[in-house]
Formats: structure tokens, sequence, C-alpha cells
């Protein structure tokens, strides 16, 4: 899922706003889940074993089983994600080969907000977000709701926009299923993913969090001197 805010995710966040500009009397909801634009080509480096399906999207086609449960090894505990192919065929694929290779393992929740989502996805080796930021997915149709506990992979405003980011709904944040979020699955027991830090909140430009872009071109040795008490998948695998 891509998901950030205003400026670098300029659609996204204006699709975001559009939803509560009719009624200046409710506060405005958080921007969508949207991923970050590509990083400055000074900060990409190049992949770094085109064998292996972590650098290499081309290697990660294989078609996901009709139901299957990740697992999340977590620094709050482990978290199980039942996903079932039938909500979103294209999005249970792209998580299914991207757990396979290993995507998943050592890397930040960097976007949590308290009463929203809690969003994961970019890797910890700037190589392996080189190799997969151009490697999007066509979008699915809505047929399940973001209630809480549902994961869904965030985008851009763009159609056919996912590549790698997901996020857990916090809540029912079903204004977004108009946005054309899909789930393609849903978390057994919230219990550890309340647990997430929230401290640093929403990401930079319009919060202190974590920059998309520096996580995209710095990758975990960023989050580690700047934001220390992030939660992180410390490995993913299919049960």
């Amino acid at each position: 899922m891509r998901l950030e805010h205003v400026r670098p995710f300029v659609l996204a966040a204006l699709a975001a706003a559009s939803l509560v500009a009719c009624n200046k009397d409710k506060p405005a909801a958080p921007a969508a889940p949207a991923s970050q634009a590509a990083a400055p080509a000074s900060q990409a480096a190049a992949p770094a074993d085109s064998t292996k399906a972590l650098y290499n999207p081309a290697l990660a086609t294989e078609q996901a089983p009709a139901n299957f449960t990740i697992k999340l090894e977590t620094t709050k505990g482990d978290v199980l994600i039942d996903v079932t192919r039938a909500w979103s065929p294209n999005g249970a694929d792209r998580i299914f080969n991207l757990v396979k290779a290993g995507y998943y393992d050592d890397i930040a929740f960097f976007r949590v907000v308290s009463g929203f989502m809690a969003q994961v996805g970019i890797n910890g080796n700037p190589a392996a977000n080189t190799a997969w930021r151009a490697a999007t997915i066509q979008d699915d149709p809505v047929t399940q709701s973001n209630k809480r506990g549902y994961v869904t992979f965030a985008k851009t405003g763009m159609p056919n926009s996912r590549s790698t980011q997901i996020f857990i709904n916090f809540v029912d944040n079903d204004r977004l299923d108009g946005m054309g979020f899909a789930p393609f699955g849903v978390v057994k027991d919230m219990t550890n993913v309340d647990k997430l830090n929230g401290e640093y909140g929403e990401g930079a430009p319009m919060g202190r969090g974590p920059n998309q872009a520096r996580v995209q071109g710095e990758g975990n040795a960023y989050l580690r001197a700047e934001f220390p008490n992030l939660d992180y998948i410390k490995k993913a695998t299919i049960q």
C-alpha cells in the first residue's frame, strides 16, 4: 500500500480531504494510506541480486491459494492475518509472493496513527525498495469494507498503483472503500496490533514521523537512528 500525505501524495490526500469538505464543523479525517513517490535517483541503490525474488519482482508471480494465513512475528508479539484470495485476487497474490520473498522481514511500522491505522511495507534495504518501486499491480474491486482488523494495500491516487505497502485498520474506516482500497485479509486477534507504538504518528512533512522518501532511500539505518522506538515485523511467513 502507498500511504502518506499532501504534497508527496497530493492526489490521495486531496481525495481524503474532499470527504470532509462538505462539513467544516467536523474534524478533518487522516490522510488516506498512500505510498511514497520514488526517492531521488541519488538515494536509490541498485538491486543487489537479480536471481532472488526480493530484488527481482519478475520472479514473484505465483498465484496464491484460495485461503492462507500470514504470521507476522512483531516486536509486540505474533499477528496472524487470514487472507481470502477472492476478496482481492491481485492483492492476495502480491502479499503471498512478497512474504515468500522475505520482503517483510525486519521492516518497521513507520506510520502508526491512533484511531486510524498502522502502515508497514518499506523494506529496510534500499536495494529492495529500488527493485519493487515500479512493480505495481492492477486494482481489484472493493468487495470488503475497511473495518477494524482488515488489512489492505496502500496506494497513490493513481489507478493500479499498489506495490508493497499495507495497512491494518484500527477502527472502521469505511470512508476508504469508495477510494478504491480493497482489503485482502483480516487479523485474527488485534491484541498485539493495538500495542504498536504510535508515538511518532503521521509521517513528515505533515507530522513528525518518518519521511517515506528517506525510508525508501536510506532504509532501516535512517529509522533506527532517528526513530528508535518504532515497532517492527521481525519475520513474516506463510502458515
